[in-house]
């Protein structure tokens, strides 16, 4: 068979696609480009360095082409840690036509721990359409036979705004826990591109109260990073040379500390992940070049009074409720 072993690619503008055949197993991974914000989440934990962070383009100050990623096939090994990590879900991996992740099979790398419920008795369903309309992804319909809403958790980000859209009828767990901050005095006049790659309703333009002021909801950050990456104010990193040692496994590997987080209009830390235990020395190295060392810090507080109203009116439509008066 022509090309038996050999990694193929194919490029079209929607998609990324890899297939290596061999005798008796049948790899295929595909990278969904419209789904892709071009986050640093790909890049930074391929093992191999195959996945290619390609820049976006702004033009007086919006995203006239968003980023994006390329792949190297001479470095893919398809091992799967993208898929498992990638924010967006935009990578997905099947052998023979079924869906199978290698670093999982052989408990080479962790499943993160996330989930979405719906307490279907708790809904307000004047909401619905609220709910439904501001999901990013499109991943909540409404089930007319069973008069519920239901959820496609392959397109799930765990961004939450179905929770606050719901009043808490729905609850989030989302993998990653840290912080994202705005410092809007830092930014370049004008520039609003974070806004315009934000794969949730974190970073926004708001019309309310100035025009084109870029707010910040921070509650729906999932952490991908994407608003630094196309931020015209870069992240600079020193690179230094550290041990992880977890599950008796110990490596050596390469970890960079932020130097100039002080100058940065938009920061974006993670500090840990929820996840499965795993005994695993590539699992570590993922973790430890993802993470900010921040050991100790907590998850943002889902109570935070302030937040409510203003994650309603970030929502679109939310603003009918917060007049209503509901919570």
């Amino acid at each position: 068979m022509p090309g038996r072993g050999v990694t193929q690619k194919q490029t079209t503008e929607k998609a990324i696609i890899l297939e290596r055949r061999m005798v008796t197993r049948h790899y295929r991974m595909a990278w969904d480009l419209e789904r892709c914000v071009g986050c640093s989440v790909g890049p930074v934990a391929c093992p191999k360095e195959a996945v290619i962070y390609v820049e976006g383009k702004i033009e007086n100050g919006r995203l006239v082409r968003k980023p994006s990623i390329d792949i190297d096939p001479q470095k893919c090994v398809l091992c799967g840690i993208c898929e498992i990590m990638c924010p967006e879900n935009a990578v997905s991996l099947t052998i023979n036509n079924e869906r199978e992740n290698p670093v999982l099979t052989y408990g080479a790398f962790a499943m993160l721990t996330q989930s979405i419920s719906f307490d279907k008795t708790a809904f307000d369903w004047d909401r619905k359409e609220l709910v439904i309309h501001n999901c990013p992804t499109n991943a909540i319909s409404y089930d007319e036979e069973n008069d519920t809403l239901i959820v496609d958790d392959a397109r799930c980000i765990r961004c939450r705004q179905c929770e606050i859209a719901s009043d808490s009828a729905f609850r989030v767990v989302q993998p990653w826990e840290g912080r994202v901050e705005l410092h809007r005095d830092r930014c370049e006049a004008g520039c609003l591109a974070c806004a315009d790659i934000c794969p949730t309703r974190a970073l926004h333009i708001s019309e309310e109260e100035q025009p084109n002021e870029l707010v910040l909801a921070d509650y729906y950050c999932i952490k991908c990073g994407a608003c630094m990456q196309v931020c015209p104010i870069k992240p600079k990193y020193a690179y230094f040379e550290t041990t992880a040692e977890a599950y008796g496994v110990t490596k050596t590997i390469m970890a960079k500390r932020l130097l100039n987080a002080g100058q940065l209009p938009i920061l974006v830390e993670r500090w840990r992940v929820k996840h499965e235990p795993v005994e695993s020395a590539a699992w570590l190295e993922a973790l430890r070049k993802m993470a900010d060392d921040k050991a100790g810090m907590v998850e943002i507080d889902r109570k935070r009074a302030l937040r409510r109203r203003g994650l309603l009116k970030a929502l679109v439509g939310g603003g009918r409720f917060e007049l209503e008066g509901i919570r």
